[in-house]
Order: C-alpha cells, then structure tokens, then sequence
C-alpha cells in the first residue's frame, strides 16, 4: 500500500519515502507526493533523489494494478527512459526524497478546480474528462447549444469572485442517498473505506457553488486559477457538447 499523501495536501511538494517495490511497471514506494493517472487528471512527473546519490526522472505515475488488471492500493512511478544506471542503484528498502514538478502540477490544479466551476456553469452530466497541463476538456451529456463567451465570461467571474475550497468527506451511505452528486456518467468515485472524498467550492446552502465525490488535486481558491478561457465547443455526438479549456495570455 502507498500512503497517498497528496490527498490530505495538494500543495505538498516533496517527501522523503521507502522503496516498497521495483519492476517492470516502475518503482512502488510506501508513501508519496506523486498524484496517479486517474479521474481524467495526468499522473505527475519529477524527481526521486537516490540516498546515494544522482536523481531518477519520473515521466508518469499510474495506480497499480493486480494481475487481473484491477486497480491496487500501491502507486506506481514510471521512470523515464535511459536511466538503467541509477535503476540498477536502488533496491527496496532504500530512502529516496519523492519531489513533484511543481509547476506542471499547479497547472493541473489549477485546471481541475476550473474544470468543477464548469461543471456548475453547465449542470448536465459528464461524459467524458481530461485535464493536462496545457489544456482541460469536459464532454457534457447534452443536446442543446453552448456559448463559448458566456462561458468564458462566466469562468472569469467565478475566479475573479475568489470562492474558497474545502476538501471533505461525506459516507457510502450519504453518497448513496445523493447520487447526483456524482457528475460524472464515465468515472465513479473511489469506495471502500466506507467514506468518499469531496470537493466543495464557496460554501454551504445558497453560497455553494459546486460539491462532488473527487479526488484530484486542486487549487485553495478559485482566484489562484488565474486567466483561463473556452477555446472550442465541439459537437462530438448527437448528445455530446465537448468544451475545452486553455489558458489566456501569459496564464
């Protein structure tokens, strides 16, 4: 099992951790920084600096999957190619210092807390999620058609009003009560502790501006988002809207 420090603090950048496992799929550790593939979100890439010396890139991190290919506990970091050396180096047991591209996992905080402001701009289900660090893309089950200015317009108000975000929890037995809380038609949220993370944005009853099961990571506060706006709004399907998300000028 890898602790999933990520969870409780986005904004933490680097942690010292225990080399769990190492195979072909890439190197387990008993705790980490790194956020996996999931939810739509990127995994995260950087750096675990050897006890010994010399630093192994991370180009990717990705949940762990058993040998039917469900998803584990463990987390995986994928190293980048041409590092056979430093690879040859580790062993389990050792101590490495796990440290995030911060700046590309801004980015992508960033963009999933716009993604959640969307998803109040237009309340229909998701279909369909990516968020990377150059661009965000939500497919919205819908036939009608969007504006990409009132969006765009609508996002900036939204972020310039500065809506703080909390991150909760609320029980299988609560989310089962409400499931529309659960936007997404594709990606369910995570079960099996008997408790469900959420992300709620503003705060409780009218002042609320969106609360759902996720567990990416993300910004504190809607005006860290900065400047993004709708670069295109595709019709992907008969009942598919696709909106994208990009960044503005020196974003």
């Amino acid at each position: 099992m890898t602790l999933d420090l990520f969870r409780a603090d986005a904004y933490l950048r680097s942690c010292e951790a225990r080399v769990e496992r190492i195979d072909e799929t890439g190197i387990v550790l008993d705790r980490t920084v790194f956020y996996p593939l999931g939810g739509g979100q990127a995994g995260d890439s950087g750096v675990l600096a050897l006890a010994g010396g010399g630093e192994l890139a991370i180009a990717d991190t990705r949940k762990g999957k058993d040998a039917e290919g469900r998803a584990t506990d463990e987390i995986v970091h994928v190293p980048a190619p041409g590092q056979e050396a430093l690879l040859a180096a580790l062993k389990p047991g050792d101590t490495v210092t796990a440290t995030i591209d911060w700046e590309r996992r801004h980015r992508l905080m960033r963009f999933h807390t716009a993604t959640h402001l969307l998803c109040y701009l237009v309340p229909q289900p998701v279909n369909g999620c990516s968020i990377t660090p150059d661009y965000a893309r939500l497919d919205f089950h819908m036939t009608d058609p969007l504006d990409k200015e009132a969006l765009t317009h609508g996002l900036a108000a939204l972020v310039g009003a500065a809506h703080p975000l909390t991150v909760g929890a609320i029980t299988d037995a609560e989310l089962d009560a409400n499931p529309a809380l659960v936007k997404s038609m594709s990606v369910q949220p995570p079960r099996g502790t008997g408790t469900v993370r959420t992300i709620r944005i503003g705060g409780e009853g009218e002042a609320q501006i969106d609360f759902q099961p996720c567990g990416g990571t993300h910004v504190a506060n809607t005006a860290e988002i900065g400047a993004v706006v709708v670069t295109k709004i595709e019709k992907k399907s008969a009942n598919s809207r696709r909106v994208v998300l990009g960044w503005a000028a020196a974003a």
